[in-house]
């Protein structure tokens, strides 16, 4: 009887063991949309350099993403952490109070443990003041805004994360002084949406809700003075329909539906071209009985607003692509630029200045200190598709935070690079990068003598100069 029982407890745990291998052999729902992440593709055998020596441990990825029943298991294991233990499974979310998830990617800004630099916080200020001033002499308006965290606005359920907070100080309000000596047009929406007594973002979502949508929406065209729908004295109806991203991604089949809003007021624009969500990495729209057109660079918080500007724009082109191309405008005969730039991507703003031609500049006397060549470091040119783009690094020890960095071209003009945060070869990187791109057809490779200039009290003083 002992015997028998033993070989029923072998056998059961060996069905067990068999499971997510027979389960492989069933039709099974992908998790990569709901993971946030690609899944591992099965490995080949045999490669352009021969045998693919690495086919075991890439079958075992495989595997580990793909083995029966994995959807359920990962949804289970995250209902008893989650539920019971208040701990998130997934990377990237947060398991907040009260129901409340959080993207782990703003943890940083929510702890201040890794503030921008004060010259990081200048290259993006300086940035738009360059993509301002284009899109000013192309006879169109300029208008930049930051999406505040969910954890910004309504901190109060995030969990143990209190004591750990490093500063109070964020990115997004330090940057603000930049931006006005820079005079870059800003609207503040952590202020408009803070003032708000209503909770305008999902509580298992990273973004705003439609209601949230509609306020800043409202405030960007008010600012631009461009007549639009008021959506605060607008009809809407309730619907607890919704299902967040982080949701998705941390229990991916026990979705929870939340409130969202819906206005009555039916949308009036169209979508021009086959457009699975508003997600899409290009969008445009049309709205004949409306004026203007729109070019607006944004991220996933321009999902839920788009709407908002589509009906209100006769033509509107809304694009995720980074780097921004400047060239949108005349392809789109834009009379307003938006840039709308999640918090947590601040950072990455002074990493991705736009892709347009350099400004030409008017320096006046430069002060030529003597030095070697090459002294101050490397420049370097790549070509990319019809610019050349021109790149390098400036000693910090001469540079005031914010200096402006501009490159002369064979001892005749100047033109204005964008300042930048340049990634180096061994994964560092330093704020005091700059950038230029220059038409193709004007470079003459192997003949062109560089000079970099920097700005300092009003001076323009030689720093470097490179034969490219």
């Amino acid at each position: 009887m002992k015997k028998k029982g033993n070989m029923i407890y072998v056998g059961f745990f060996f069905v067990l063991c068999l499971i997510p291998s027979v389960g492989m052999l069933l039709p099974q729902t992908q998790g990569s949309a709901t993971e946030n992440r690609k899944l591992a593709l099965w490995p080949q055998l045999r490669t352009e350099e021969g045998w693919n020596t690495d086919f075991l441990s890439e079958a075992g990825e495989y595997f580990q993403d793909h083995f029966g029943f994995r959807q359920q298991l990962v949804t289970a294991n995250a209902l008893i952490n989650g539920k019971i233990f208040g701990v998130s499974t997934a990377d990237g979310v947060i398991q907040g109070k009260n129901g409340w998830l959080y993207y782990k990617d703003s943890l940083s800004d929510y702890l201040g443990t890794e503030p921008m630099s004060e010259r990081a916080l200048f290259n993006v200020a300086h940035t738009l003041s360059m993509m301002q001033d284009y899109t000013e002499k192309s006879g169109a308006k300029f208008l930049f805004t930051i999406a505040p965290n969910k954890n910004t606005l309504y901190g109060e359920n995030m969990p143990y994360y209190d004591s750990m907070i490093v500063s109070e100080d964020k990115n997004m309000d330090r940057i603000e002084a930049y931006l006005e000596k820079e005079n870059v047009n800003y609207v503040n929406l952590k202020e408009i949406l803070e003032s708000s007594d209503e909770v305008l973002y999902h509580e298992r979502d990273s973004h705003w809700n439609n209601k949230g949508a509609a306020l800043a929406g409202d405030a960007l065209m008010t600012a631009l003075d461009k007549e639009h729908t008021d959506y605060t004295q607008e009809s809407y109806e309730e619907c607890v329909d919704f299902t967040g991203d982080l949701d998705e991604m941390l229990y991916p089949l026990a979705l929870t539906e939340e409130k969202e809003i819906y206005y009555d007021k039916a949308d009036v624009f169209a979508y021009v071209g086959e457009v699975e969500s508003n997600f899409d990495p290009k969008i445009t729209t049309v709205n004949p009985g409306s004026t203007g057109s729109l070019v607006m660079y944004r991220d996933s918080f321009g999902n839920a607003i788009l709407p908002f500007f589509a009906n209100s724009y006769a033509n509107a082109y809304f694009s995720r692509g980074i780097p921004y191309q400047m060239t949108d405008l005349a392809e789109h005969q834009a009379d307003t630029v938006i840039v709308e730039r999640a918090e947590r991507f601040l950072p990455e703003m002074a990493e991705n200045p736009p892709q347009m031609e350099a400004p030409q500049l008017t320096v006046g006397a430069v002060m030529e200190p003597e030095m070697e060549e090459n002294a101050r470091g490397t420049v370097t040119a790549e070509v990319q598709g019809d610019l050349v783009k021109v790149s390098g690094l400036v000693d910090e020890a001469i540079l005031d935070t914010d200096s402006r960095i501009a490159i002369r071209r064979n001892g005749g003009d100047t033109f204005e690079a964008f300042p930048l945060t340049l990634g180096q070869e061994d994964g560092s990187s330093s704020d005091y990068g700059f950038l230029a791109y220059f038409a193709a057809d004007s470079w003459m490779q192997d003949q062109e003598q560089i000079e970099v200039l920097i700005e300092k009290d009003g001076t323009w003083i030689l720093v470097g100069t490179q034969s490219l």
